[in-house]
Parts: C-alpha cells; sequence; structure tokens
C-alpha cells in the first residue's frame, strides 16, 4: 500500500501537504522526443525531469556501463590490473569483430591486449570485442560474466534491469530502464572519478584505425564529459550522458530516438534546460528529518526520514509560492528497519506538475519490537486499516 507522509516545512520557506491524491506522473513544462528520459542530479540522485522512466527497454550498448563497473570493481579488489593481458578469443574476434558488422576495436585473432586498451575501446569506440575480450578474461564466459553484472546491479540496487551479456547485443532476456542507467552512471561517477577522464577522450586509435568518440555531444563544447551511447534497430538511438555545465553535474538518458542527430539534440536540450531552468534550493541540511513513516510491529512506531547529505532542490525558477510535497512510501515499514535503508521518496508538486523527486532514508535502527508492541500495532490495523 502507497502511503503519505507529512512533509516538515522547507528551509527557507514553507511546502503545504499534498493530498495522496495529486497526480503522480504529471511532469514539469518540458518535453522531449525520446520513448524513455530522466534527468537526475548527481550527486544526490534527485531527478529533475521523467519520462517513462520505470519501464522496461532494450539497453543496447549502453549496457556496456555495467561491464565497465564490474571490471572497475574487480580492478578495486585487486584482482584485475590495468596492465594484465587477455586474450583475444575466435568467438570475440567472430561475435565482436570487423566481421560482425557493429562497433567494434579490431582486435587481432590469437592477440593479446592489455585491460587499460581493452576499457578504453569498451568506453571511446564501444568495442564488441573488447567487451568480450574482458568478458572472457575475467569471468571465462560471456554467461558467467553475466552473471556478475547482475549480482552488480543487485549490490547497487538496480532492481529492474537484468543482463544477459557484456555488449549489449540484442537479446529478449536482456532488459533495462532509463532510472537504473541514470543511477548506474552515478555510481560510476561517483565511486571511481579516477577513471572518469576515459569517457571524454575525444578518440582511440588500434591495429591502425582511429574512431572517434561516439558520444557526439562531447565535442560540443556544452561541458558534456560522458558517457555511453547505444544503438539497435528495433530499440532505436538511445545515450547516457553526463555534465558539470551549470554549477552542479547532471546525469540524463534519453532513448527510443530515430536517428543519431535527433539522439543528439535531445540529449542537448534536455541537459541544457536542465542546467539552465532551475534554481537551486538547500530544503533540508544533512542530517535534518524530512518526516516519518510507520513501522509496524517495531520497537518504535514511526521512523524518521532524511536524505543522503543535504536535501537540495532544484526548482523551475520562480515557482517557489506554487511549491506542494508530499512523502511517498509503501508501508507501513516492517522491521528491522536499518538506518540508511532508502524507504521512501519526496516528491515536489508545482500546480500540480510532478517537478522533482529525491530519495529519503531512514535516520535511525528500529529493531522488531515485543509482543506487546506488536499487539498495539495490531489494534492500529483494524482501526487504520494498516496492511
Amino acid at each position: 500500500m502507497k502511503w503519505c507522509a507529512k512533509v516538515r516545512r522547507f528551509l527557507p520557506f514553507a511546502i503545504a501537504l499534498l493530498a495522496c491524491t495529486a497526480p503522480a506522473f504529471a511532469q514539469a513544462d518540458f518535453d522531449t522526443k525520446a520513448k524513455f528520459a530522466v534527468l537526475m542530479d548527481e550527486e544526490s540522485g534527485t531527478v529533475i525531469f521523467q519520462k517513462d522512466a520505470d519501464l522496461p527497454m532494450e539497453p543496447a550498448s549502453m549496457a556496456k556501463l555495467m561491464t565497465i563497473a564490474v571490471v572497475f570493481n574487480e580492478i578495486r579488489a585487486g584482482r584485475v590490473k590495468m596492465d594484465d593481458e587477455f586474450f583475444v578469443s575466435e568467438h570475440a574476434w567472430r561475435t565482436g569483430g570487423a566481421a560482425s558488422g557493429g562497433s567494434t576495436m579490431f582486435a587481432e585473432l590469437n592477440s593479446k591486449i592489455k585491460v587499460e586498451d581493452l576499457l578504453r575501446s569498451v568506453i571511446i569506440q564501444s568495442g564488441n570485442d573488447a567487451a568480450i575480450v574482458l568478458a572472457e578474461g575475467i569471468a571465462g564466459s560471456e554467461a558467467s560474466f553475466a552473471a556478475m553484472m547482475n549480482e552488480q546491479a543487485e549490490d547497487m540496487g538496480l532492481e529492474n534491469s537484468h543482463f544477459t551479456n557484456p555488449t549489449g547485443l540484442p537479446d529478449s532476456d536482456m532488459y533495462v530502464t532509463a532510472r537504473d542507467l541514470a543511477d548506474l552512471a552515478r555510481y560510476l561517477i561517483s565511486e571511481f572519478p579516477q577513471y572518469y577522464h576515459y569517457f571524454s577522450e575525444p578518440e582511440m586509435e588500434w591495429n591502425n584505425i582511429k574512431q572517434s568518440n561516439r558520444n557526439s555531444l562531447v565535442e560540443l563544447g556544452i561541458g558534456v564529459d560522458g558517457l555511453k551511447t547505444g544503438h539497435t534497430e528495433a530499440a532505436g538511438y538511445g545515450s547516457v550522458i553526463s555534465t558539470d555545465d551549470g554549477g552542479r553535474r547532471l546525469v540524463a538518458v534519453v532513448h527510443g530516438l530515430t536517428s543519431m542527430a535527433q539522439r543528439t539534440e535531445e540529449g542537448r536540450k534536455l541537459i541544457t534546460w536542465g542546467a539552465r531552468a532551475f534554481e537551486r534550493v538547500s530544503a533540508y541540511p544533512e542530517g535534518k528529518v524530512v518526516g516519518y513513516a510507520n513501522v509496524y510491529g517495531g520497537t518504535a512506531g514511526s521512523v524518521g526520514l532524511v536524505g543522503k547529505g543535504e536535501v537540495a532542490l532544484y526548482l523551475p525558477r520562480g515557482s517557489r509560492k506554487c511549491l506542494q510535497g508530499t512523502i511517498v512510501y509503501t508501508g507501513p515499514l516492517l522491521p528491522p528497519v536499518q538506518q540508511g535503508d532508502k524507504v521512501a521518496e519526496l516528491r515536489v508538486f508545482c500546480d500540480d506538475q510532478l517537478v522533482q523527486t529525491a530519495p529519503l532514508f531512514a535516520a535511525e535502527t528500529v529493531e522488531e519490537g515485543d509482543i506487546v508492541r506488536k499487539a498495539a500495532d495490531a489494534l492500529k490495523q483494524l482501526a487504520l486499516g494498516w496492511l
């Protein structure tokens, strides 16, 4: 059951409680030709714009961002080194090489290539052969590596994605959402800043063949420095984009477009709008309780809700007087609720249009209560219709 909780006073202005009947998917005064889209503040995960952001879609080569995440984690754990060399198998050469007709590094059959060069190819050239070589070098096969991808996705809380190969080549069992791709991009940016420069490299040469970065926005001089494009005939054209233009880092996803030119333009429009059309409002300092969520059968009847660090809002300019807000969660929550668990979402509306969402987390741990507490909550259940 979806519950709404009272929102405390926004600082430095007041925000009224919005009834639970407010439209859940109204949208800010912006639209895109993309079939799927989302725009996020990179630091907080606050959603500024969304369009079918939770519907499953074919990831195409944007799935390689999860391949990159797995490799980076293997490097961080010390199981792989940048100067390790991996073998180019016949499978990698035939499935992802020049003969396949897709994006390729042009790796030579039976050669060995350093991990760093393979990573650069995946990021810059979208090399399918490079992605398969990495998968086989780390896990022995694409299937085993896909299991690692799904394990990594689960650890990251990407609940609506499933991976079957490291390349993003079409597979009916592989899917992602725009929101999950944006969260994956945020993970790469925050967890591995030392490698982020690869995403903005303008070109890469291998086997005497020079290829430009497939993300054409990198070349436009508008602050875009990543991350990944994708395309298949069935899915259309898509891109995961990041920029620090406008004083903060934004992450955007657009997908389902009809051409490379349209992908470039719709991506540019979305990030430019996000960087220019909003003002930053410091709503809650770090640790400030935004509201409370009910807990059924716990040592406490409710738990405070806080942001991850400061809760800062990026609001359409001139919209402060129209704001309404609510906290939405599936509840009552069942113990144990661990401090730091993501349990709710703050939704901010302006004139019944959803202009922003922000994740909220448990401020403290609530353990399972004794029989007296459970009995008291059972009475509440009968009186209030809980559960």
